[in-house]
């Protein structure tokens, strides 16, 4: 009789023969692909272990899609060795909703190549072959690897327990290392291999056809410019053809709302070269909607206490060593320019130059005001706002429109408070982010709570300052009953941070506004106020970006839109077309009173016909547009015409006045 195990599986304890794999519990659970054994991620051919607890995890799982993928990338990878012989492997990780896997080829692989991949990457899958795990000796892998000078370069940073680099991590770590075979299921043979932590599928048939290769693009080995430039495929894959279907048409609908198209369509704003990388400027529609953001949260922000202030874009570098910024952010600013110099006629030094630094943040200035005289308990909370300036040294291949750029303005703030004051500030910010998320339409958001990496040396403080201070943003986050999400390690080094995900209307996830409680700042600036009892206290310091950034918000909000801003936003709020040349006078009074009322309003007197003028109104996106004709002006009304198309016939010129004027000023986002 067999030595019986006794574990707890799915929540229930149960007792299973020794030898038994989570492949053979779950042998009739064809949904299950991968398991959890102790909070680890397993494959299901290993042996369950007396005393574990172990959880399933199926394929449609978050856990399970990303194993889905992970799989996918060796098959593909798999397929162009087969393709192309003399391919040499990179890393091939999953990400988010698909997968990647860069190569080292001599010549670019073309859409053509893509499809022929795919194709030889269902006869792999229809195979059904296994993914089978192996535990190797540093030597042993070195010794299989041989022919392959990445793979020998990623255990040689196992060796010295060097994790860094994109996508180390997938595939080695400090204690065992692993490979996976690929094997033929008739002969037992193995028919490709590759150096890979894991975990797999149980086999390539779970893939089924559900999976597609979406792109190829150039990258550098381990993410770093200063290695060579390799080959990267791009793919993803899903449970289900049907899912598979549905996540290209979201791609689809992405692309039709892409912020850049539309910012050149609507003609809101561009990125000339002559500029460089990351610098958008903005056109007069573009500087409309931005000035509309700018005036709301300025006003806001005079509502909810904050005094305006005002920072120049550039600092002595020193001033980025005191606050901390430097060296910790150093890659991700400009490089310092070196001025004031002064040289006699034979080129002799004659007075020092000072490095200077384009300002990457806004909050050592702000402890500079603070610090310009005396300060009292009686003032604080102490909250000070400005649209700062910032410029940041973001990678070329990470500068994407206006979501990720290199020059933006902040809506930043600093709280400057008493311990026992900084509960009731962070929930007064978290408060006022998520009613202004609300206001311009975004209403469907969770919080993360990004905390310190206790492994890291980059971050500064005791721990005490640490736990005392993320207690506080997770009990207050907690508070509001929005859900939170925890982020490990995605502090910022100074303190933890809660920022807002945000989804747009088609489901993505963009990070908008962040809270930091800063314990660090104000002892390197030596901030002090007055308490009560005369004696000179440190003050906490409580940074709060609501939008972010003006720029990344207004893409997202361009996208959340598809370009159809509501009325409040939109550049032009009203287009008045009338039905024939007759009618240009009638029109142009109605057009005077929204004029008078503040309304952006157009007349389309051209020459164009009739039915070009309104399918000019729908390409632009107006809001409203008004169409009056001899019945109209007999009866002294216009006729609405929505941008869904629908119309609203006949009403009476002082109520549509009206109705417009009204959902301008309420703000209303379903226009």
């Amino acid at each position: 009789m067999s030595e019986q195990l006794t574990l707890t599986i799915d929540g229930e304890q149960v007792q299973v023969d020794a030898g038994t794999t989570g492949l053979q519990y779950y042998a009739a659970d064809k949904d299950v692909i991968v398991m959890h054994v102790d909070g680890v991620l397993r494959d299901l051919a290993r042996e369950l272990e007396a005393g574990t607890t172990v959880t399933r995890v199926t394929i449609t799982d978050p856990e399970g899609l990303e194993v889905l993928r992970h799989s996918t990338a060796h098959v593909m990878a798999q397929a162009v060795q087969q393709l192309r012989p003399d391919s040499k492997l990179g890393i091939g990780p999953y990400i988010t909703d698909g997968f990647y896997f860069d190569f080292d080829v001599e010549e670019p692989f073309t859409p053509e190549d893509l499809k022929q991949l795919e194709k030889m990457m269902q006869k792999i899958i229809n195979q059904n072959q296994l993914f089978v795990r192996r535990e190797v000796s540093p030597q042993e892998a070195k010794a299989e690897m041989a022919n392959e000078p990445y793979k020998c370069e990623l255990l040689a940073k196992a060796d010295s327990a060097d994790t860094s680099g994109e996508g180390v991590t997938v595939e080695v770590a400090a204690g065992e290392t692993t490979i996976y075979d690929n094997v033929d299921r008739k002969s037992g043979e193995t028919v490709w291999k590759d150096l890979c932590r894991g975990p797999h599928l149980p086999n390539t048939k779970l893939i089924k056809n559900a999976y597609a290769l979406t792109r190829s693009a150039a990258a550098y080995w381990l993410g770093s410019e200063k290695n060579k430039q390799l080959q990267r495929i791009y793919g993803t894959a899903w449970p289900t053809k049907e899912d598979l279907k549905a996540y290209q048409e979201r791609l689809a609908e992405a692309e039709r709302r892409d912020h850049r198209k539309l910012g050149a369509e609507l003609d809101l704003f561009s990125f000339p070269d002559e500029l460089g990388s990351g610098l958008p400027v903005f056109h007069p529609k573009g500087g409309i909607i931005k000035r509309e953001m700018e005036d709301y949260v300025r006003d806001r922000h005079v509502e909810e206490g904050f005094q305006y202030v005002g920072t120049p874009h550039i600092s002595k570098d020193g001033l980025f060593h005191t606050s901390g910024h430097l060296p910790y952010y150093a890659d991700t600013m400009f490089p310092p320019l070196h001025i004031d110099e002064e040289r006699d006629e034979e080129g002799n030094i004659t007075k020092q130059g000072q490095e200077y630094r384009l300002k990457a943040m806004n909050c050592p200035m702000h402890n500079l005001i603070f610090r310009g005289r005396g300060r009292s308990y009686r003032e604080l909370p102490l909250r000070l706002f400005e649209f700062g300036h910032v410029y940041r040294y973001e990678k070329s291949g990470v500068v994407h429109g206006l979501t990720r750029v290199r020059g933006f303005a902040q809506d930043d703030s600093h709280s400057y408070v008493t311990k026992e004051q900084a509960p009731a500030e962070v929930e007064h910010l978290l408060n006022f982010m998520l009613s202004l998320l609300k206001d311009f339409g975004m209403d469907d958001f969770y919080l993360e709570l990004s905390t310190r990496d206790p492994e890291s040396d980059k971050f500064i403080g005791t721990n005490e300052q640490w736990e005392e201070a993320t207690a506080v943003l997770e009990r207050v986050a907690t508070e509001t009953g929005v859900e939170l999400v925890a982020d490990p390690g995605g502090a910022a080094f100074y303190g933890p941070k809660i920022s807002v995900q945000a989804k747009d209307a088609i489901g993505r996830t963009w990070q908008m506004g962040t809270v930091q409680y800063d314990f660090n700042q104000p002892a390197r600036f030596g901030l002090e106020y007055q308490a009560a009892d005369g004696t000179r206290q440190e003050p906490v310091m409580i940074h709060a970006a609501k939008f972010g950034s003006i720029e990344r918000f207004l893409g997202v909000l361009t996208e959340h839109y598809a370009g159809a801003f509501p009325a409040w936003l939109s550049p032009v709020q009203v287009r008045a077309i009338p039905v024939a040349e007759a009618f240009n006078e009638y029109l142009g009074e109605v057009v005077a009173k929204l004029k008078a009322e503040g309304v952006r309003v157009e007349l389309d007197d051209s020459s164009d016909r009739f039915p070009k003028k309104i399918r000019n109104a729908s390409k632009d996106k107006i809001p409203f547009t008004l169409i009056a004709g001899g019945e109209d002006a007999e009866a002294g009304a216009v006729s609405f015409r929505f941008r869904d198309g629908s119309q609203d016939n006949q009403v009476p010129v002082d109520v549509a006045v009206s109705r417009i004027v009204t959902a301008i000023r309420n703000r209303e986002n379903n226009n």
